[in-house]
């Protein structure tokens, strides 16, 4: 009986996938989180030869995709498309969070990760970081910033530049980067903050100012423009990054599967040929690599939101 009650995981692996599989985006579509969702489904739905379809479900910055998952049958045919927000951000941020960030889910595997950049309307006339603080604070309370959502990788970066800077700004959430950055446009917000590879086309034709970036050194996307700290916020850091987490107790052998799935995409070329020429790093590593980072994440965000003195009911 015991070595028959070991065999029914291993024999569920087999068959799996036999029917199509559901990765919630927890933001809308043609956000950055989409841009890296929908080539990671078409190319592993290749690998498990079924289709992965693509659900966007957005709002509460990431939260209700997020529990949407969590709250889902443990068979390997819901995943997540999983945030720096959803699985890091969100656990301090949100008073109260209708689910559990590690204990509601099984970490599958790290896909992607970006800096977040700072960008301005063409009508704001300033051209550096230096010159935006000096705008802000000679007009406090006059400009605006807008983000994806509360608990987004845009919402908090823009909390750390203005507790850094000490500049007051009035921060605009939105139900995703797409509807933000079309105020953006039409100047409805003057400054925004977000994942490269989101703004990085609206930035090449001119139609926004990209001032910084987030990341540590800079990106091949943009080598024109400064990090943070060559702007002047000495360790001034922030990334975003996307990884897959199905719901908790899913059976070991499938979400090694899935993992080894996830594995060869974001080895491919093809995948590396869409994804970072937009700003993006893919990844890619083991599900206890990943379980780790994001305890390491929590622990990092957490101190960042206290600091910033943000808070989302």
């Amino acid at each position: 009986m015991l070595a028959a009650a070991l065999c029914v995981p291993l024999a569920f692996a087999d068959v799996y996938p036999d029917k199509s599989i559901r990765l919630v985006v927890p933001f809308p579509a043609g956000g950055p989180t989409d841009m890296v969702a929908r080539p990671l489904a078409q190319f592993l739905g290749e690998q498990l030869k079924q289709t992965v379809v693509v659900d966007n479900r957005g709002g509460a910055g990431g939260s209700i995709g997020a529990e949407v998952v969590a709250k889902a049958p443990a068979d390997g045919y819901t995943l997540l498309m999983a945030t720096v927000g959803t699985q890091a951000i969100n656990a301090t941020l949100y008073r109260k969070l209708g689910y559990d960030p590690v204990k509601d889910f099984t970490p599958i595997s790290l896909v992607a990760a970006a800096p977040v950049a700072l960008v301005v309307n063409p009508s704001v006339p300033v051209s550096s970081v230096a010159e935006l603080i000096a705008l802000a604070k000679s007009k406090p309370g006059s400009l605006n910033f807008g983000s994806a959502g509360n608990g987004t990788p845009g919402h908090l970066t823009g909390e750390m530049f203005r507790a850094a800077t000490g500049i007051d700004l009035k921060h605009v959430p939105y139900k995703g980067s797409a509807p933000a950055l079309s105020d953006l446009l039409g100047g409805q917000i003057q400054i925004m903050f977000d994942p490269l590879q989101s703004v990085l086309a609206q930035v090449r034709a001119g139609r926004l100012k990209l001032l910084a970036i987030s990341s540590k050194t800079r990106s091949s996307a943009a080598p024109d423009v400064p990090t943070f700290a060559e702007a002047g916020l000495k360790d001034f850091e922030a990334t975003a990054w996307w990884a897959v987490f199905a719901p908790a107790s899913l059976p070991p052998a499938i979400a090694a599967r899935l993992n080894t799935s996830i594995n060869a995409v974001v080895n491919s070329s093809a995948f590396r040929a869409l994804l970072e020429p937009q700003g993006v790093t893919v990844l890619g590593d083991s599900r206890e690599a990943l379980a780790q980072f994001q305890r390491s994440e929590i622990d990092k965000w957490g101190k960042a939101v206290r600091a910033s003195g943000a808070s989302v009911d």
